[in-house]
């Protein structure tokens, strides 16, 4: 018997009629469930915050940010949120690196959509400053807190950088030939820190606020597309 066959490695059959070795199929495995997260975090993370938003007492869509949930007694369900959510993004990143492994964004879209997960946790631990009456009994201080500087400087740097995460992985699907989904991802990408911007400079009032939240919820539902999309790509692993 030769070297080679004794060293060699069985082959499992999948219904698609490709095969595999044990162990590429076990990774193809990991890396669909890390990719998982990215479908089920911005679902989470909006019904989670709109759910609150309608149920905490003096809370105003067109008035408040999102992380104003996290003050408050019930606040640390928006904490918890936060922390969560960004953790299945920073898994739903590794998930993408594994799944991309070269070319076009294999580096830099995983890693930029990590740091924008780690800025989530963040932005959950050290909470914003109270503004615009909310809650209720907490006035607004006269100079910004170092949680509230803490909070908000992750904030810019997660958005800018899932700004830049998806436009590098919008290249890559143009190159992929998936030139629609491409198209989308860079109007989302864009159209996120374009409202972000417009909020935080306070400049666009009420107006700012309800356009950073629609912009919220359709880059979340993007990412859920995406993670979706990138699972589909993988080999079928029903051997």
């Amino acid at each position: 018997m030769s070297s080679s066959t004794r060293t060699a490695r069985p082959l499992i059959p999948t219904r698609a009629g490709t095969v595999s070795t044990p162990q590429e199929l076990t990774a193809d495995r990991v890396t669909k469930s890390l990719l998982g997260y990215g479908v089920i975090a911005g679902p989470i993370y909006v019904v989670t915050s709109l759910v609150q938003a309608s149920l905490r007492d003096g809370f105003d869509l067109t008035r408040h940010a999102w992380s104003q949930l996290a003050l408050g007694d019930p606040g640390w369900v928006q904490v918890v949120n936060l922390v969560l959510t960004g953790a299945m993004l920073i898994a739903f990143a590794v998930g993408l690196a594994r799944a991309l492994v070269t070319g076009p964004g294999s580096r830099w879209s995983p890693l930029l959509i990590g740091v924008f997960g780690l800025s989530m946790i963040v932005s959950g631990i050290f909470k914003v400053d109270p503004a615009g009456g909310f809650p209720d009994g907490l006035p607004t201080p006269a100079t910004i807190s170092t949680s509230g500087l803490v909070h908000l400087g992750a904030g810019a740097v997660g958005f800018t950088c899932l700004t830049a995460g998806l436009l590098v992985l919008a290249r890559r699907l143009s190159r992929e030939g998936f030139s629609a989904l491409a198209v989308w991802t860079r109007v989302v990408a864009v159209a996120f820190l374009v409202t972000f911007v417009g909020m935080a400079s306070t400049a666009s009032g009420g107006a700012g606020i309800i356009a950073f939240v629609v912009a919220v919820v359709a880059v979340m539902a993007l990412l859920s597309v995406l993670a979706v999309h990138r699972y589909r790509q993988m080999p079928n692993t029903d051997g």
